[in-house]
């Protein structure tokens, strides 16, 4: 199955209790569809506050964006934790409503050797007949994937692809050896355009919140040959790749994002703690960044 090119790693929309606010969640699958170009949506993911949410608000989210979409884009619940028991029990949940894959990140402040992240990630794809994105970032994890463990897993079925936020040395390797259906994600906006150029297939993004459908002209226009022309749009969006990230210290993608679409005309709500609100001063920034 192909997730496409452009997948965006939604934020949950929360109301002024911050529980899950369920018709904000419609206009933004709506919106991230129509207006962002999206081809795929990661559901419950770290942007999604996935640390936050109950397993019960996860399967409830996953059931919801599933219906809402009805067909327009695929769903990836993210079913990844560093239990792995848990994550089983997840992913047989997410299957059960639908979705279309899972995305499991590495198991992340238990320290596993790369001999038990292996068997943590091949026995909750054994689980679950559905197709499985593997998520390497070791900046929030601890642990990195190598790319000898990825490759070894890359061998079974149902494990498709990989998001990776590691070196681009490591995502080369990667795609150099990895079985001929096995694809490669980005998980840095930042480098979507050098990721293309050593073989990736696309990025999983949090900037196509606000510059999706640029950031679909840009992997366009790479494929087809006009490679200035990729050029000259990441040149253009870079400041949003980083401003998202930086506004102006490093913040959760969740802070700057909800401000950001609330800027967009799609206010989604507050972030659950332990994160908090953007200050005056990454408001202030978030809104010269946009308006530039």
């Amino acid at each position: 199955m192909s997730f496409g090119r452009l997948i965006t790693a939604m934020v949950t929309p929360f109301d002024e209790n911050l529980n899950i606010d369920w018709d904000t969640t419609a206009k933004l699958i709506d919106y991230l569809i129509d207006e962002q170009k999206t081809d795929s949506l990661v559901v419950s993911g770290t942007t999604g506050e996935s640390p936050t949410l109950t397993d019960d608000e996860k399967v409830a989210l996953f059931s919801f964006s599933v219906k809402h979409a009805a067909g327009r884009c695929k769903i990836i619940a993210g079913t990844g934790s560093n239990e792995t028991a848990h994550s089983v029990q997840l992913t047989k949940k997410a299957q059960e409503v639908g979705v279309d894959g899972i995305l499991l990140v590495a198991p992340y402040y238990n320290k596993p050797s790369q001999e038990g992240i292996y068997q943590h990630f091949r026995t909750i794809a054994e689980a679950t007949t559905l197709p499985v994105i593997l998520y390497n970032v070791p900046s929030r994890t601890v642990v990195s994937v190598t790319a000898e463990t990825t490759l070894r897993l890359a061998q079974i079925p149902n494990i498709v692809a990989t998001k990776e936020c590691a070196s681009l040395e490591q995502m080369t390797e990667i795609v150099a050896n990895a079985p001929e259906n096995f694809v490669l994600y980005s998980g840095d906006d930042g480098v979507t355009l050098p990721t293309l150029s050593v073989g990736g297939y696309g990025i999983i993004s949090v900037a196509s919140h606000i510059v999706g459908a640029q950031m679909k002209d840009l992997i366009a226009a790479y494929l087809e040959g006009r490679v200035q022309e990729a050029q000259a749009l990441n040149a253009k969006l870079f400041p949003v790749f980083k401003g998202l990230f930086n506004c102006p210290n490093p913040v959760p993608n969740p802070v700057a994002v909800k401000y950001a679409l609330t800027l967009r005309g799609l206010p989604v709500g507050g972030v659950r703690l332990p994160l908090v609100q953007a200050t005056e001063a990454e408001k202030k920034f978030l809104q010269n960044l946009l308006d530039g």
